[in-house]
């Protein structure tokens, strides 16, 4: 599993071998900034929060993507989807299934723009495993063979890394072919030998909270780097490598 540093300044992620940065912190950058491999965050939590959907249409994201498509190496803009925590639901007033279609058609709009050949990661979303399987279905052909895709609303399931294992099983049960990526996620839950077999890369700000929390700054891009050197540090588990994607998701 490769990880992504969530950064608040773009210009920390000269510090970093991978960057995750939400494009809420580069619509008014007029500068280039340094940074090697990275992937640009939709914003769609925050958006969907604040609004409650999409204002405006997928072409001034899209033009966003191009916009910083030659600055480093964007390996990814992520897909604006619809989040499936019920609080969410309660904001927008629809269910999980209206949500899913919702992402399906905000990313079928959005691979159709001219992004700069930048690849855009679709989202899985859901709340139950179930839900996950069936938005799969929903995707259809979409979904190429070993494609990269995105794993919502799991961020808020930190505290019960079960919960986030079963879903990514109920994913790989259907798909094994894919290469998740777990959005947001804490070290309680990247403690889990289960969740770091399963996903092919996750990112985090986790480190942010947990200085504030502690008393320190929770902008220092040195809290970051201490945090992700933890994360990467940590022995590959024993069992990896000793079980198939159909094997997990039997246990």
């Amino acid at each position: 599993m490769r990880f992504f540093t969530g950064l608040h300044q773009p210009s920390d992620a000269q510090h970093f071998d991978a960057a995750f940065i939400s494009k809420n912190r580069l619509a008014k950058r007029k500068s280039g900034f340094a940074v090697g491999d990275w992937i640009m965050d939709s914003g769609a939590f925050t958006t969907i929060l604040t609004h409650g959907g999409y204002p405006e249409g997928v072409e001034v994201y899209a033009a966003e993507i191009k916009r910083w498509s030659t600055n480093g190496n964007l390996l990814a803009a992520v897909a604006q989807d619809y989040m499936c925590e019920a609080h969410m639901l309660k904001i927008t007033g629809m269910t999980i299934e209206q949500h899913q279609q919702l992402t399906i058609e905000r990313y079928d709009a959005l691979v159709k723009c001219d992004v700069g050949g930048v690849y855009i990661l679709p989202v899985l979303q859901g709340y139950d495993p179930e839900d996950y399987v069936r938005h799969i279905e929903m995707y259809g052909d979409r979904l190429a063979q070993g494609a990269w895709v995105g794993v919502g609303s799991v961020c808020k399931r930190n505290g019960d890394p079960r919960a986030i294992e079963r879903v990514l099983m109920a994913i790989k049960a259907v798909r094994p072919d894919l290469r998740l990526h777990g959005f947001g996620l804490k070290s309680t839950a990247l403690s889990s030998w289960i969740v770091r077999e399963l996903l092919h890369t996750a990112d985090s700000m986790a480190w942010s909270y947990s200085a504030r929390k502690q008393g320190r700054n929770g902008n220092d891009w040195r809290e970051a780097k201490r945090w992700t050197e933890r994360i990467n540090s940590r022995p590959e588990p024993a069992q990896r490598g000793l079980f198939t994607a159909e094997e997990l998701c039997l246990m």
